[in-house]
């Protein structure tokens, strides 16, 4: 049985009266890949900045390693985040931010970090303050990577990385993960090119938990049909729609449901078709907010 890592219950962060985090529980197992999902302030770094001790909950209980996180080395020692837009003393080169970061992590691989450092061509002896935005997120990448601390957290880890970059990113932590289990929080908007690495969904929206589920739940879960109105109004009759988008005479719609051989018949009787809905294009429909859900059921 996997243990729990992280064990959140009930945990709130209020400014003034918003509700940053909004009564959120949730419990992270070991050695695993989470996504940490949702849209820009929705409450996701506010989640990090507390499993980290950078913030203090206004209300609820939060255990990370069995303990509280806050002023406690034996824990925090166990910890990497990697925030978005990472900063570093004026003063460092890259070769700096790598020495302080091996007396940082007990885990810490130096062999492994300048394997990195060579795959992302950093330049060792640059200023921080003077790489590319691309390159100042690579060596957090790194640090991220060769720190293997048993709980890491990447923070929209790669701005300003082209692609080739990123998929050189999504390649080493899946085989050093797969060398070197440990637990791994991915918070990104770039969902769909994450989605085959994840293992656990957490989704967030206006402070709430939203969905909590294992990724392979996930897949497969909704779909898309296309096609006259009266026929497509016909066929989601009693189905959980998510998303109906009407253009001309024809429909769109998202359903929430396996779509069972029964359906693919039906569909193709009536000229309606039917494709799958990728992880990220499901999480934008749920995430939808006001008059943005159309169709959706309360």
């Amino acid at each position: 049985m996997l243990s729990k890592i992280i064990e959140v219950n009930q945990l709130t962060k209020t400014y003034g009266g918003v509700h940053a985090v909004d009564h959120v529980s949730f419990t992270i197992e070991e050695d695993k890949i989470y996504g940490l999902l949702g849209r820009n302030g929705a409450g996701k770094t506010t989640i990090m900045h507390m499993l980290t001790a950078q913030l203090f909950p206004t209300s609820g209980e939060l255990n990370v390693f069995g303990g509280n996180p806050y002023e406690n080395e034996s824990i925090l020692r166990q910890i990497c985040f990697i925030k978005e837009s990472q900063k570093y003393p004026d003063i460092f080169s890259v070769h700096d931010v790598l020495e302080v970061a091996a007396a940082s992590f007990p885990n810490w691989d130096r062999e492994y970090a300048h394997d990195l450092v060579g795959d992302f061509r950093l330049p060792l002896k640059r200023m921080v303050k003077k790489l590319s935005r691309g390159m100042t997120s690579a060596v957090g990448i790194v640090i991220g990577l060769a720190s293997r601390a048993p709980l890491t957290i990447f923070d929209e880890p790669y701005l300003g990385l082209d692609a080739v970059s990123r998929s050189l990113f999504y390649d080493r932590l899946i085989e050093d993960y797969s060398e070197h289990p440990r637990t791994i929080i991915l918070s990104t908007h770039l969902i769909d090119e994450v989605s085959q690495l994840l293992e656990h969904v957490l989704v967030i929206d206006e402070g709430r938990l939203i969905m909590n589920e294992d990724a392979d739940d996930l897949r497969g879960r909704a779909f898309t049909a296309v096609g006259a109105s009266t026929k497509v109004e016909a066929f989601i009759a009693g189905k959980e729609v998510i998303n109906r988008t009407p253009f001309g005479g024809m429909t769109s719609a998202t359903v929430i449901g396996s779509l069972l051989s029964d359906d693919k018949k039906q569909a193709e009787a009536q000229g309606i078709e039917v494709t799958p809905v990728s992880l990220q294009q499901l999480i934008v429909h749920l995430t939808k907010s006001g008059s943005d859900r159309k169709g959706v059921k309360a």
